[in-house]
């Protein structure tokens, strides 16, 4: 079941603060993820919509958070702004969310839709690049740019069939407002038993 529309608005709106408080990256998460094996990985990626279902990011399937999530279904996000100081009474707080769920892939037509309004350089990029395999040397790269570059040169580059997005399914989305002493509120919006519910933590 898609997350409250109310739950996402105060996401969104908190989103807009942090663009608004000069967070140079306001988009970047921590995304982790799972192999099959268990074995964990986290790494900062970009969020690139929100919308009724969850969170949107894009990147190589063959990457290895790629792999991961194709293996392994499943992920949590973390924001972390720390530029954005919410005021709240008379105490202005920083702000955290953390977001776990299901993962399913975007349409092909998303996907074409949004790499169609990446830069040029970018997705030639996406094409030379083997994400996450050994790079021998930066000459290697930048000779595959080159072909590509040639390849498509005075086309639209195409989306590589590899390259795609991912979205966040939430089954769980907390909001963490920092307080002094470590006495900070916590409120955990989270689907049980097929209904959500929301309530507050102890710090």
């Amino acid at each position: 079941m898609p997350p409250p529309a109310e739950v996402l608005n105060e996401f969104r709106a908190l989103l807009n603060a942090a663009r608004d408080s000069g967070d140079t990256e306001p988009t970047a998460m921590t995304l982790a993820t799972a192999a099959a094996d268990g074995a964990i990985s986290a790494r900062t990626v970009l969020l690139k919509d929100v919308d009724a279902l969850g969170f949107v990011f894009y990147t190589n399937f063959n990457s290895n958070k790629g792999q991961d999530l194709q293996e392994n279904p499943r992920a949590a996000l973390l924001f972390l702004w720390k530029a954005l100081r919410l005021q709240v009474g008379f105490e202005a707080k920083q702000v955290q969310v953390k977001i776990e769920g299901c993962v399913e892939t975007v349409s092909a037509s998303e996907a074409d839709d949004y790499f169609a309004q990446r830069p040029r350089e970018s997705q030639i990029g996406a094409w030379a690049s083997k994400q996450s395999e050994t790079l021998d040397s930066r000459d290697l790269l930048l000779q595959r740019i080159a072909e590509f570059s040639a390849k498509f040169e005075g086309v639209a580059v195409p989306r590589p069939p590899h390259w795609s997005g991912f979205r966040v399914l939430p089954n769980m989305i907390e909001f963490w407002f920092g307080a002094a002493h470590r006495l900070h509120d916590r409120v955990r919006h989270e689907l049980v038993d097929g209904a959500w519910q929301t309530r507050t933590l102890f710090p």
